[in-house]
C-alpha cells in the first residue's frame, strides 16, 4: 500500500512544478497562448486534486499506529495545493489587468511590473525546489526503513532457525534418554528374575 501512496507522491511533486512553471509563464504570453496556458492548467490542477484525494484514501488505509507520517505529509500537500489554486488566481487577475491596460493604452508602470513578476517567479522555484528536495529525502528515508524491516526479519528468520535447531537435538536427546533407560531398566528385570530362580529352597 505505501509503495501506491509513494507513486502518487512523485506523480503530485511532478505534477505541482509544471503548474508552478506554466503559472509563472502565463503574464509573459501572447492572449491566444495565454489562453491556451490558462486551460492546460487548470487541468493540472483538476488532476492534481485527483491524485490528493487518492493519496488520502491510500492513508485511510493504514494501521492507526502507523498513520501520523503519512497524515501530516497529506497536510503539507494540502496547504501547497492551496498555495497554487492561490497563485493560478493571481496570475489571472494579472493577465485581465494586462489586457484591460492593453486595450486602454496604460502601460501601468511595467517595468515596476515586470520586477514584480520576477520576483514572483524566483520565489515558485524556490519552493519548487523545496518540495522536490523534500520529496527526495522522504524517498531517501523510505528506503532506509525498508532496509531496517528487511534486516530485522533476516534475524528473526535466523532466531527461528536456531530454535528449530535446538528443538530437533532436544528431541534427539530425548529419544537417546528413553532407550537408555528403557534398556536399564530390562537388565535389572532379568537380573532379578535369574537371582529369583537361582535362590535355595525355591522349587
Amino acid at each position: 500500500m505505501s509503495s501506491d501512496f509513494e507513486g502518487y507522491e512523485q506523480d503530485f511533486a511532478v505534477l505541482t512544478a509544471e503548474i508552478t512553471s506554466k503559472i509563472s509563464r502565463v503574464p509573459r504570453l501572447p492572449p491566444d497562448e495565454k489562453k491556451q496556458m490558462v486551460a492546460s492548467v487548470e487541468k493540472e490542477l483538476e488532476e492534481a486534486r485527483e491524485l490528493l484525494e487518492q493519496m488520502d484514501l491510500e492513508v485511510r488505509e493504514i494501521p492507526p499506529q502507523s498513520r501520523g507520517m503519512y497524515s501530516n505529509r497529506m497536510r503539507s500537500y494540502k496547504q501547497e495545493m492551496g498555495k497554487l489554486e492561490t497563485d493560478f488566481k493571481r496570475s489571472r487577475i494579472a493577465y485581465s489587468d494586462e489586457v484591460r491596460n492593453e486595450l486602454l493604452g496604460d502601460d501601468g508602470n511595467s517595468s515596476e511590473n515586470q520586477r514584480a513578476h520576477l520576483l514572483d517567479n524566483t520565489e515558485r522555484l524556490e519552493r519548487s525546489s523545496r518540495r522536490l528536495e523534500a520529496g527526495y529525502q522522504i524517498a531517501v528515508e523510505t528506503e532506509q526503513i525498508g532496509q531496517e524491516m528487511l534486516e530485522n526479519l533476516s534475524h528473526d528468520r535466523e532466531k527461528i532457525q536456531r530454535a528449530r535447531e535446538r528443538l530437533r537435538e532436544t528431541d534427539a536427546n530425548l529419544g537417546k534418554s528413553s532407550r537408555i533407560l528403557t534398556g536399564m531398566l530390562r537388565s535389572a528385570s532379568c537380573r532379578e528374575m535369574c537371582a529369583h530362580k537361582c535362590s535355595p529352597g525355591i522349587p
